[in-house]
C-alpha cells in the first residue's frame, strides 16, 4: 500500500508543483488521506520528491540553461588570436545564458534570505489545513480579479528584456509562497505579469526561479531531517522521485501549450472550490 501512496503523492506534486495551485497545499492535504510513516519519513519524503520535478526543468530547458553548450562557440576557440582582447574574447560566450543565471540567481536571494530565517516558524506555525484553505481562497480571487480587470502593461516578451530591478521584485512576490496554499508558482507568475512580464515569459521564468528556491528549500529540510532511511524507504524515494519527474515534465509542455490561448481564471476558481471544501470539512469535523 506505500508503494500505491508513492506514486500517487508523485502524480500529485508532479501535477502541482508547477501550476498555480499550490503543491505544498495538495500535499498537506493529501496527507490527511494517505500518510506515510513514520511521519519522519514522510516529512523528508514530500520535500525530496520535489527534485524530481526540478529535474524536469532542467531537461527541458538543458540548452538555454547551459553555458557550455557545444553548438555555441567557446572562448578557448578563440583564445590563440592575439588581436583579440579579453573583452572580445568574453563575447563569444554565451552571454545570454550567462544573464539568465545571474537573474534567476537575483530572483531567488529574497526567498533564500527569508526562508532561511523563518523556515522554523513557518513549518511549526502555518502548515495546517485551515492556513491552506485560507491561502486557496484568497489568491484565487485574487488571480481572477487580476485577470479579469486586466490591471497590467506588457513591458516584457523575453526574460532577456527583463532587468534586474523587476528580476528582483519578482523575487519578492516569490517570498509570498512561504505561506503554505499560496503557490510559488502562482505568487511568481502573477507578480511577474503585475510587473509588465507577458504571461508565458512569466511562467517560463517562475520554472527557472524554481530550480535555486526548491532545491535550497529542499536542501535546508534535508540537513534537519537527516537520511536515516531503510532500503525499501529508498526505494520508495527513488520511484516517488522517477513519478514526479514524468508527470512534471508532461505538465509544464501542456501548461505552455495551455497559456497561449487562456488564461489563468480556471485556476483561480479551482483554488476557491478546493479551498471552500476543504475549510468547510475542517470546520465540520470541529
Amino acid at each position: 500500500m506505500d508503494f500505491i501512496k508513492v506514486i500517487i503523492i508523485g502524480i500529485v506534486e508532479g501535477i502541482t508543483e508547477f501550476l498555480p495551485i499550490s503543491s505544498t497545499g495538495h500535499l498537506i492535504l493529501l496527507g490527511e488521506f494517505l500518510p506515510l510513516r513514520p511521519q519522519s519519513f514522510e516529512n523528508a519524503f514530500l520535500v525530496i520528491i520535489q527534485l524530481g520535478a526540478i529535474l524536469s526543468v532542467l531537461v527541458l530547458y538543458f540548452k538555454e540553461l547551459n553555458p557550455l553548450s557545444k553548438n555555441k562557440p567557446r572562448l578557448k576557440e578563440f583564445s590563440k588570436d592575439k588581436d583579440l582582447t579579453l573583452k572580445d574574447k568574453w563575447r563569444y560566450r554565451d552571454l545570454k545564458t550567462m544573464r539568465l543565471i545571474a537573474k534567476i540567481l537575483v530572483g531567488f536571494l529574497p526567498a533564500a534570505v527569508l526562508g532561511f530565517l523563518f523556515d522554523d516558524f513557518i513549518d511549526k506555525h502555518l502548515f495546517n489545513k485551515i492556513t491552506v484553505a485560507l491561502a486557496l481562497i484568497f489568491y484565487g480571487f485574487v488571480i481572477i480579479i487580476i485577470e479579469r480587470k486586466k490591471i497590467r502593461e506588457v513591458k516584457f516578451t523575453s526574460i532577456d528584456e527583463i532587468d534586474m530591478g523587476t528580476i528582483l521584485k519578482i523575487g519578492l512576490f516569490q517570498c509570498l509562497a512561504m505561506v503554505p496554499g499560496t503557490s510559488r508558482s502562482a505568487a511568481t507568475i502573477i507578480g511577474a505579469m503585475l510587473l509588465g512580464c507577458e504571461r508565458k515569459t512569466a511562467a517560463e521564468f517562475s520554472f527557472f526561479l524554481a530550480i535555486p528556491t526548491m532545491l535550497g528549500a529542499t536542501g535546508l529540510k534535508i540537513i534537519k531531517l537527516g537520511f536515516g532511511f531503510t532500503a525499501v524507504q529508498w526505494m520508495q524515494i527513488l520511484l516517488g522521485l522517477i513519478v514526479s519527474f514524468l508527470v512534471a515534465y508532461g505538465v509544464i509542455v501542456k501548461f505552455l501549450d495551455y497559456i497561449k490561448k487562456h488564461d489563468f481564471q480556471v485556476f483561480g476558481i479551482y483554488r476557491i472550490v478546493l479551498g471552500a471544501f476543504v475549510l468547510v470539512t475542517a470546520l465540520i469535523r470541529k
